[in-house]
């Protein structure tokens, strides 16, 4: 059998490795000819040992130079923790991603060497679809629990403008957005932030996280808006900028002992007896036992509470101090050991305190308390002088609870503000609940109040003794008409004696009287009522008493039913006209209570008020019950014209919980006409006003509460009309 079959060479120009590549096989079999005239080579096996190899690295100390790229990963931990863990061998994104070696030869030849003994293991393919670490997964799952970080406005005309009308310049006062940071002028502010349920926000930014930036000028109100709105309302929004959930600090943006806060922690944080003041973003360190509080890297700056279970444990570095003095495991700084050895307190080599939060210290390993810290004559000034803090009082320590409930402060609380919408036609009622609500939760009127109120009840007086005084004439000359139509008594006497006869009734009045009432009608026909009353009200407070008096007067007051434009309320004052007229009248909350037109003068009037204590609330219960005490209400009533033609202004009041509806059921046959001279059914045109507030986009979803009012007028309405009937 031949030792090898080759393809024949077809051309000698041909190249002999392509002609090589022709060859079809060959076989290997042992050579059994004559003996070899030459040495046949041997293939001598290869020794590793015996291999040349050259250094594996030139020096170390050239190694440490090499810089190593980390994997990028989102990690929520500080960034001084995680290098911190990178420099110990450890990683939240890859496992095992740093190892340590002494032995290049036991890696496999995907590890590269780097430093001294740190290795880098490029991880396969094959574990590239493998499950990240729980630390980065819970890393991740915080960070992208996190809000959006508010996007800023694009200003959509030169610098200085506004960013709705693009109008102005830099020197013209605007209000900025807490959120995107938009600037609106005076004429722009309304519209684009609308009726601020959340603060100074553009209606497009409500329901996003303010801008950290600005969260120090939450709660204090411009100069604009001072001079756009009423104090009132001015003072509701800023209470809403302060006190929104949205508009709060997140919790995680706030890191204690190198953990971030979670949302029960934040609140347990700023309910204490002694919160951080001024509570910003950022990184800090906290002292359970002694109640010390600063930023990380810092001194003490404030001592809070103590005892609060938030964040991780405190590191010894935590404040960088480097004196090795020890206060409650916290190597302290040189500011802090100079106070405690200008107290008196022995700080030789390495001490190690125990520090509680009333001031008493003692040495680590020891029962004995050497003394307080806080008592020592000197130590508030002393600490003033090198920027320390001093506890808020001479206990240090403060419950957390007083009295059995929590106090939450403004900024945390939940929202235990309740708007309620009182609203309805004209002579609904409303005005009446309104005064009776202020009356019933001891909401008491401010000087000013009572001042107007009782320039209203006086101009109110005059006004009811005009209608009296036109119900007289009418009577008089209804009299004067019955008596020449069927006299008493065919008289012989003179015309003289006939005429004066004629012309006397019992609604006559004497002449001094007779010339007020001509020239009190006068005014009221020409609309100078409350020009001159309650100016005047000492110069013709006399008549008043003098005229109520009058016989003619009480005869016309008895038929006060048969004037209809006499209300029903002008029985409570005319009774009591000699008191109102007087210069020292000072009216009562009844007086309050039955007067009308007592309204601001923007149609709006607004309360804040709680509800009293039950005898059921005063129960102990175990746990947490909510305090009802601590809801507050703002009652907010509008009058109609508040709202405008077709309810254009309700989006204005967007931000309520409930509307308190009123109806007057004495409606139903009563008209009023507009200034076409259309007569409208009042009853109709609250319904109207109803179904309008209830179909509004922003009304969908508010409950309302419908009040029936005046149902005892209703009754004696319906009783009055059966006993005419029968």
């Amino acid at each position: 059998m031949p030792v090898a079959t080759t393809i024949p060479k077809p051309n000698d120009d041909d190249d002999e490795d392509e002609y090589a590549d022709k060859v079809g096989y060959s076989f290997a079999v042992e050579y059994s000819g004559p003996p070899l005239p030459y040495n046949i080579p041997r293939v001598v096996p290869v020794d590793v040992d015996e291999i040349p190899l050259a250094s594996t690295l030139a020096s170390a100390s050239r190694l440490g130079a090499v810089p190593i790229i980390q994997p990028i990963v989102k990690s929520t931990l500080p960034s001084k923790k995680l290098s911190k863990e990178l420099q110990e061998g450890e990683s939240a994104g890859w496992p095992q991603l740093f190892s340590t070696a002494d032995d290049f030869n036991n890696h496999p030849e995907s590890s590269v060497t780097a430093g001294n003994s740190e290795i880098v293991e490029i991880p396969d393919d094959e574990d590239k679809d493998e499950p990240a670490d729980e630390d980065f997964d819970d890393a991740s799952d915080a960070e992208s629990s996190i809000p959006g970080r508010p996007t800023p406005a694009v200003r959509p005309g030169k610098k200085g403008t506004c960013y709705r009308c693009m109008k102005g310049n830099r020197f013209n006062e605007k209000e900025v957005c807490i959120v995107c940071g938009a600037k609106f002028c005076s004429g722009c502010v309304l519209r684009a932030m609308g009726s601020m349920p959340e603060g100074r926000k553009c209606v497009t930014c409500i329901g996003q996280r303010i801008d950290e930036a600005r969260r120090k000028n939450m709660g204090k109100s411009s100069r604009m808006l001072r001079q756009l709105l009423p104090k009132m309302e001015i003072n509701n929004i800023m209470t809403s900028e302060k006190c929104c959930h949205v508009n709060q600090l997140p919790p995680e943006l706030v890191y204690i002992n190198d953990q971030y806060l979670s949302e029960e922690e934040l609140v347990l944080l700023q309910t204490s007896a002694h919160p951080p003041r001024k509570l910003k973003p950022g990184y800090y360190w906290y002292d359970k036992v002694s109640g010390f509080w600063g930023k990380e890297g810092e001194k003490p700056c404030q001592i809070i509470s103590d005892q609060l279970n938030i964040g991780g444990h405190m590191r010894r570095d935590a404040s960088k101090g480097d004196t090795g003095i020890l206060i409650n495991n916290r190597e302290i700084t040189k500011p802090e050991l100079l106070m405690l050895q200008l107290l008196g307190v022995k700080c030789d080599g390495t001490n190690s305190f125990w520090v509680s939060a009333d001031g008493s210290y003692q040495e680590e390993g020891m029962k004995n308390v050497k003394g307080k810290i806080w008592d020592k004559p000197g130590a508030k000034v002393i600490c003033t002088l090198l920027s320390l803090p001093t506890p808020l009082d001479s206990n240090g320590s403060v419950s957390k609870e007083r009295n059995g409930a929590t106090i939450l402060p403004k900024g945390l609380e939940q929202k235990l503000l309740q708007k309620l919408l009182l609203v309805g036609n004209r002579k609904s009622g409303t005005s009446t609940i309104f005064k009776q609500a202020k009356i019933i939760y001891n909401v008491p009127f401010s000087e000013d109040e009572r001042e107007s109120i009782k320039s209203i009840i006086q101009s109110n007086l005059y006004g009811y003794i005009g209608i009296l005084l036109e119900g007289r004439e009418r009577f008089e000359e209804e009299c004067l008409a019955q008596t020449r139509e069927h006299p008493i008594g065919e008289s012989s006497s003179s015309g003289d004696i006939a005429g004066q006869i004629d012309t006397k009734t019992i609604y006559s009045i004497g002449p001094r009287l007779k010339s007020f009432s001509d020239w009190l009608l006068k005014v009221i026909i020409t609309g100078n009522l409350e020009t001159i009353f309650p100016a005047s009200t000492r110069e013709y407070g006399p008549y008043v008493e003098e005229l109520w008096k009058d016989a003619a007067i009480q005869a016309t007051y008895n038929r006060r039913d048969e004037l209809p434009s006499l209300p029903r309320n002008a029985t409570y004052f005319l009774e009591r006209a000699a008191d109102i007229a007087m210069v020292d009248y000072e009216p009562s909350d009844m007086d309050i209570l039955y007067a009308e037109g007592i309204t601001s003068s923007r149609g709006l009037s607004s309360m804040e008020f709680t509800f009293p204590k039950s005898p059921r609330d005063l129960c102990d219960h175990i746990g947490y019950q909510h305090d009802p005490s601590q809801s507050r209400y703002q009652l907010i009533r509008a009058h109609p014209r508040t709202l405008g033609g077709n309810c254009k202004w309700l989006q204005m009041f967007e931000d309520v919980d409930m509307v308190l509806f009123c109806v007057s059921m004495t409606d139903y046959d009563k008209f009023t006409e507009d200034s076409d001279g259309v007569l409208t059914n009042n009853m109709m045109a609250t319904k109207h006003l109803f179904e309008t507030m209830v179909t509004h986009p922003k009304f969908e979803d508010k409950k309302f509460l419908l009040v029936l009012n005046k149902f005892d007028l209703l009754e004696a309405k319906n009783r009055a009309c059966l006993t005419h009937s029968m």
